[in-house]
C-alpha cells in the first residue's frame, strides 16, 4: 500500500530555474533545467547531493524493511561457492566466491576437482581502495602463462589493460590506458595483444596492436572507423586461428580478418559494408560461416572458402520468424542460437547441413551458450534459467540429446515449488499479440487483488528472456505478482518485432507495455489500482513514457538510469554516442523525427498531473545515459506534479550506468528498490 505516513518535507529538494531556449524544428522550447548538464557548475553537484540525501532520508524511515529485505536476499545466496569448472587445453578454469567478499576470485587447476587450486586473479584485491570496480577484459594467453585483464574503477567505462604472469602473480610492465569494453585478442604466439580505443564521443573506433614489452606509445593502429554510426570490436574465432575485427552500426556491419599466427599481417575485409546488410563471421575447419540478413530478414547461415571469404553460399536457409542470433562452431557441428515465438533455443547443424533442435525447456526460459573451450567434442555447454529455476550449467550431448546438469546455483532457504510461472499474451491497440511472462507465489490469488510489478525494456532488438532472481522472491512471498513484458522494439519475435518498435514506430514499445498492464488487470492477475512499473536505461525511457502517457495507470514506478530527455540528447551530436543512436531513435533535428520523438519523450511530456510514487536512479560517471537526464526529469516532476506521492532520486556519485559494483552493495541497492515498491504499491 502507499505509505500514508509520507508527507513531503519542507526541505524537499528544488532545483533552481534558469531559462534556456532550445531551437527545434517544432518551435522554440524553454528548458529551465538545462543548466544541470554542466557538471562543473557547483550548483549541479550540490543539487545531486541534495536529492541523494533526500532519498537516503526517505529510506532511513524504512530502514527496518530495507535491512529485512537485504537479509532475505543474503540468506538465499550461498556466499561461498564455486562455479562449474571449464576445461581449456590442459587446465580447468573456474571462479569462486567467499562469504564477506564482494567480487569473484578467478582460479584454475589441472582437473575439475582441483580447479580452485591456483589463483589467476582476485577481483577483491584489485578492487581494494576503490568505491567502484568492473572487470572488463579477461583473456587467457595462448600458452596459459599470461592473462590479459582490464578494470574500470570509476564507472566511466575507461579501462586500464594489464597483463599478468599467472604463476608469479605479478603484472608485467605493460599497462595500456583508456581501453574499452570492446574486446581483446591474442596472437597465437602470445607476443602481441590487440585492443580497442574510444573516440571523444566514447565510441569504440580504433583497433591497436601492442607488442609485449614495449610502450603503449609504440602501439600500431591496425584499423579505425571514423563513421560515427559504427562501433568497432575485436575477438578471436572459436578455433583461435583468426582474429576478427567487426564494425557495426544499428543497420549494417563489416568484418576484417587477421591470421592469429601472423599478427602483423594486413587485415583483410570480408565484404565491404552495404546499407541494411549485417553479418558476423566465424571459422569452421575448412571454411568460414557467416550469419547474415542478406535477403533474409531473420537471418540465415552462409559458408565461404577460407581463401575467398566474400564468396558466400547458403548453408542454413532463412525461416521467417526464426531469428538466428549467433553460432558456435565445433569440429563436427555448428551450434546455432535462435529465437522463435519468444523462446530462445539451440539448433545443431551437422557438416552436411542437417539440422535438429535441442529439447531443453518448453516453458518460458533463458538459454544461452556457456563457455565452450573444447573444439573436438559432441558435448556443448549451455546456461539455462527461468523465473522458477535458478541458473544452471548444462552439458548437452548433441548426438543423443542427453542433458546433464553440471551445476545449479544453490538457493538456500528457498522452496522452489512455492512459485509458478506462466506466459500470457496481451492484445495491443492494433491487435498485435504481446507476450508477457508472469511469476507469482502459489498462494497468491488470481482474483484481481494482488499488487503487480511490470518490468520491461523493448529497445535495440534486445531479446529479454525471463530470469531467476532470489531478490524477486521477497516480492512474491509478500503477495506481489511480477511480470516481464516483451514489447515491440525487442527481438523476441524476430527482426520485424524490432523494426515495429523503433524510429517512427517507437510508440508501439510503450503502448504494448500499457496493453500488457491492462491485460493483467482484466485477466485477474493484478489489482488495477496497485500496478507498478520498472525498467532501466532504455527501459527507464519505457517507464517514463508509460507514466507520462497514463499517469493514473500506476501506483508506483522505478526508473533506473532512465533515458528520458530523448529529444535534447538526440539533437546534440557532441554528446557521447548520439550519432550512433540516430539509427535507433531518429534525428530530431529535422522532421518527421522532431515531432515524433517530442511526442513521447518523457521530459517533454511531463505536464501537471497526479503522478505515481517514483524512484529514479542515476550515475554521475555514466557515459551511456548522462546523469543530467534523470536529474532534469526529477526536477521537472517536482515542479509540475499536483500531488505529493514519494518522489526520490538516488545518484551514485562514484559509479556509472550499472550502479554499485560489489555484490553486497548491489544487494542493498536492490533491497532499497524492493522497499520502495512494497511501500508505495
Amino acid at each position: 500500500m502507499v505509505d500514508d505516513t509520507y508527507a513531503a518535507p519542507v526541505s524537499e529538494p528544488r532545483a533552481k530555474r534558469v531559462p534556456h531556449t532550445w531551437n527545434r524544428p517544432t518551435g522554440d522550447v524553454v528548458d529551465h533545467y538545462a543548466w544541470l548538464r554542466d557538471r562543473d557548475d557547483p550548483d549541479t553537484i550540490a543539487y545531486l547531493e541534495e536529492e541523494t540525501a533526500h532519498a537516503d532520508a526517505w529510506f532511513a524511515r524504512h530502514d527496518g524493511l530495507v535491512e529485512e529485505l537485504f537479509g532475505e536476499i543474503r540468506s538465499r545466496v550461498q556466499e561461498t561457492d564455486v562455479a562449474a569448472p571449464v576445461p581449456k587445453a590442459d587446465w580447468y578454469y573456474s571462479t569462486r566466491t567467499e562469504e564477506g567478499k564482494s567480487y569473484p576470485i578467478h582460479c584454475r587447476g589441472r582437473s575439475a576437482e582441483t580447479a580452485t587450486e591456483q589463483l589467476v586473479l582476485d577481483q577483491n584485491t584489485e578492487a581494494g581502495g576503490h568505491e567502484f570496480f568492473d572487470l572488463g577484459a579477461f583473456e587467457i594467453g595462448p600458452d596459459h602463462r599470461l592473462v590479459a585483464w582490464s578494470a574500470d574503477t570509476t564507472g566511466d567505462e575507461h579501462y586500464t589493460l594489464r597483463i599478468r604472469d599467472i604463476a608469479h602473480q605479478r603484472d608485467l610492465d605493460d599497462e595500456l590506458h583508456d581501453t574499452t569494453w570492446a574486446g581483446v585478442a591474442w596472437s597465437n604466439d602470445g607476443t602481441h595483444l590487440f585492443y580497442v580505443e574510444a573516440d571523444e564521443q566514447e565510441r569504440p573506433y580504433r583497433v591497436m596492436r601492442h607488442r609485449l614489452g614495449t610502450a603503449q606509445a609504440d602501439d600500431v593502429e591496425v584499423y579505425s572507423d571514423h563513421d560515427e554510426r559504427f562501433f568497432v570490436g575485436i575477438g578471436a574465432t572459436r578455433s583461435t586461428e583468426w582474429i576478427v575485427i567487426s564494425s557495426e552500426s544499428k543497420q549494417s556491419s563489416e568484418c576484417w580478418l587477421i591470421p592469429a599466427g601472423d599478427p602483423t599481417a594486413e587485415a583483410e575485409c570480408v565484404r565491404t559494408r552495404t546499407s541494411d546488410i549485417e553479418y558476423q563471421i566465424d571459422h569452421w575447419g575448412d571454411r568460414f560461416v557467416v550469419v547474415t540478413n542478406l535477403d533474409a530478414v531473420d537471418f540465415r547461415i552462409m559458408q565461404t572458402p577460407l581463401d575467398d571469404p566474400g564468396n558466400w553460399s547458403e548453408l542454413v536457409a532463412h525461416e521467417p520468424g526464426r531469428r538466428i542470433t549467433g553460432v558456435e562452431p565445433f569440429e563436427r557441428h555448428l551450434a546455432v542460437h535462435e529465437w522463435n515465438r519468444a523462446q530462445p533455443m539451440i539448433r545443431i547443424v551437422d557438416l552436411d547441413g542437417d539440422t535438429r533442435v535441442l529439447a531443453v525447456d518448453a516453458a518460458p526460459h533463458s538459454l544461452s551458450f556457456g563457455p565452450n573451450e573444447v573444439w573436438d567434442t559432441n558435448v556443448i555447454r549451455l546456461q539455462h534459467q527461468s523465473p522458477t529455476v535458478p541458473s544452471r550449467v548444462l552439458d548437452v550431448d548433441v548426438t543423443s540429446g542427453e542433458i546433464r546438469v553440471v551445476k545449479q546455483t544453490p538457493t538456500p532457504n528457498v522452496d522452489l515449488d512455492r512459485y509458478v510461472a506462466v506466459r500470457h499474451w496481451a492484445t495491443a491497440d492494433d491487435g498485435t499479440q504481446v507476450p508477457v511472462d508472469v511469476v507469482r507465489h502459489v498462494d497468491t490469488p488470481l482474483d484481481g487483488t494482488a499488487p503487480c510489478c511490470v518490468y520491461g525494456y523493448g529497445s535495440y532488438e534486445v531479446s529479454m528472456p525471463p530470469w531467476f532472481s532470489v531478490a524477486r522472491l521477497s516480492l512474491l512471498d509478500r503477495g506481489m505478482v511480477w511480470a516481464l513484458a516483451h514489447p515491440r522494439g525487442g527481438g523476441e519475435l524476430g527482426r520485424s518485432w524490432y523494426l515495429d518498435g523503433k524510429l517512427l514506430c517507437k510508440r508501439n514499445t510503450f503502448t504494448d507495455t500499457l496493453a500488457a498492464c491492462r491485460h493483467l488487470a482484466e485477466d485477474g492477475v493484478a489489482d488495477p489500482q496497485r500496478m507498478a512499473i520498472r525498467g532501466g536505461s532504455a527501459g527507464g525511457l519505457l517507464v517514463g513514457a508509460c507514466v507520462t502517457m497514463e499517469p493514473g495507470r500506476f501506483r508506483s514506478a522505478v526508473a533506473e538510469v532512465p533515458f528520458v530527455d530523448v529529444t535534447t540528447t538526440m539533437s546534440d551530436p557532441s554528446l557521447p554516442l548520439t550519432v550512433t543512436e540516430w539509427e535507433e531513435w531518429g534525428d530530431p533535428r529535422s522532421e518527421p523525427y522532431a515531432s515524433y520523438i517530442e511526442g513521447y519523450a518523457p521530459y517533454d511530456n511531463t505536464v501537471p498531473a497526479d503522478y505515481p510514487a517514483i524512484m529514479v536512479t542515476a550515475g554521475l560517471n555514466d557515459p551511456r545515459v548522462s546523469y543530467h537526464e534523470p536529474a532534469k526529469w526529477t526536477a521537472r516532476l517536482r515542479e509540475v506534479r499536483t500531488n505529493d506521492a514519494p518522489l526520490i532520486m538516488r545518484v551514485e556519485m562514484g559509479a556509472g550506468h550499472a550502479g554499485p559494483s560489489g555484490r553486497y552493495d548491489a544487494w542493498r541497492d536492490e533491497a532499497r528498490v524492493l522497499t520502495f515498491l512494497l511501500t508505495t504499491t
